[in-house]
């Protein structure tokens, strides 16, 4: 199931829900990598002002989710195997930190965050998918006790929600992957500091692998699609 744009009734948080389903499209491949992003096209299809969709542009500019045009405008930027390895890299410290924290402290994360993934998993919605994987990686960060770890994951989980939704297009999910969340769950509600967060480490690398690996099998009918 893929994001559409859709008409959204006027509201105070307009750029943020403009933002918002600009980013689900980008993150579904409803809005290709290359692809251009008129701010009238865009403006009719969300049936919204401009000014919003400006705003929520430059937004997305800011976040490395868009890119100048040739010309004028903006297009939506490439996916870039580098940056992906990178944002990993950094995730990868966040979620080691925030494990041990938690675990120091024996939070104990909700079951239903690993019964509805295993439930996302085993269907065909790739949105169901990645928020369930964001949502136990955010419970996660809360369950650390700092705010500050969750704020800095959240600039990074733009391109992880991005690539995500790419690969999930074109190859299942790991199937060993809610296990892995689980084996986490239980080590941080455990105490164990050490194994949480060598659980943790190995999940986010094999996660970086797994996607890195796959990641050309999107790009080259992508980069066939653009003019």
């Amino acid at each position: 199931m893929t994001a559409e744009l859709v008409q959204l009734p006027p509201a105070p948080d307009l750029v943020d829900r403009v933002y918002r389903a600009l980013l689900d499209a980008i993150s579904d491949g409803s809005l290709a990598p290359g692809a251009r992003l008129g701010q009238e096209d865009i403006a009719a299809r969300l049936a919204v002002s401009r000014q919003p969709v400006l705003q929520a542009l430059r937004l997305l500019k800011k976040d490395g989710l868009a890119l100048d045009a040739p010309g004028r405008g903006l297009l939506v930027a490439p996916l870039d195997p580098s940056r992906i390895a990178q944002v990993y890299e950094v995730r990868a410290a966040l979620d080691a930190l925030a494990a041990r924290l938690a675990a120091d402290r024996r939070a104990r994360l909700d079951p239903r965050l690993v019964a509805d993934g295993r439930r996302a998993a085993a269907g065909d919605d790739i949105q169901a998918m990645v928020e369930a994987d964001m949502a136990f990686h955010n419970a996660v960060y809360a369950a650390s006790g700092n705010p500050l770890i969750a704020a800095s994951a959240h600039l990074h989980w733009v391109h992880l929600r991005r690539v995500m939704g790419a690969v999930l297009q074109h190859a299942r999910q790991r199937e060993a992957i809610w296990d892995e969340h689980e084996a986490i769950a239980e080590a941080i509600a455990d105490g164990d500091a050490e194994r949480a967060t060598r659980l943790i480490e190995d999940h986010g690398r094999q996660a970086s692998e797994n996607l890195l690996a796959r990641l050309p099998d999107v790009l080259t009918p992508a980069l066939k699609g653009q003019p």
